[in-house]
């Protein structure tokens, strides 16, 4: 599949009913929102139908909307400078109801998730940590907090938790450097 959508619209374009054509024009003018909206949102910006959202994604090749999504996504991250992906982000926050808009995208990247996450991945991860020798946990700056939680909580339920402090990196050095075979390094990191 091709890789800038906004190329696959184009490809793709004299076979959108003309629902599918308002949404192909909405984001070839406005990707940058679009990327960031849900289903339901960018049909009522448009005046088409969530269902047709949908069926405008699956009709692209992609598995659904978040798939397509993702896809705007990524092509913005490789367009967009900083200060248009911070423009974006504020454009996002409807300042008259910012706890809902901050619930409902929370909302939306748990949904993401549950249809994202390989479930068999996932219960291998859980076995390898149950399994392991020793538990190194690490996270830095604005990931220190997940890392503490995840080490505390793991913590009361096994005794060979091993929390990776950052105070400088030849210290962290030091205190994964016995790491052997058997042993499990979880790292809790967020793209800047």
């Amino acid at each position: 599949m091709e890789r800038d959508i906004l190329a696959l619209m184009n490809k793709e374009s004299h076979k959108f009913s003309k629902g599918q054509r308002m949404i192909c024009r909405y984001i070839t003018e406005n990707y940058d929102k679009a990327a960031f909206m849900t289903a339901g949102k960018l049909g009522k910006t448009v005046g088409v139908s969530e269902s047709t959202v949908v069926r405008f994604a699956s009709e692209l090749g992609y598995d659904g909307y978040p798939g397509m999504r993702r896809a705007m996504q990524e092509m913005i991250r490789n367009r967009l400078t900083a200060v248009q992906r911070i423009e974006v982000a504020r454009e996002q926050i409807d300042r008259g109801n910012l706890l809902d808009a901050v619930l409902s995208a929370d909302m939306e990247k748990l949904r993401t998730t549950l249809e994202e996450v390989n479930k068999e991945d996932f219960n291998r991860a859980v076995d390898e940590i149950l399994k392991a020798n020793t538990i190194y946990i690490v996270g830095m700056r604005s990931s220190t907090s997940l890392a503490n939680f995840m080490g505390f909580y793991l913590n009361l339920l096994l005794d060979n938790v091993r929390l990776v402090h950052d105070t400088s990196v030849s210290e962290v050095y030091e205190q994964v450097f016995r790491i052997h075979e058997g042993d499990v390094f979880i790292g809790i990191s967020y793209p800047r």
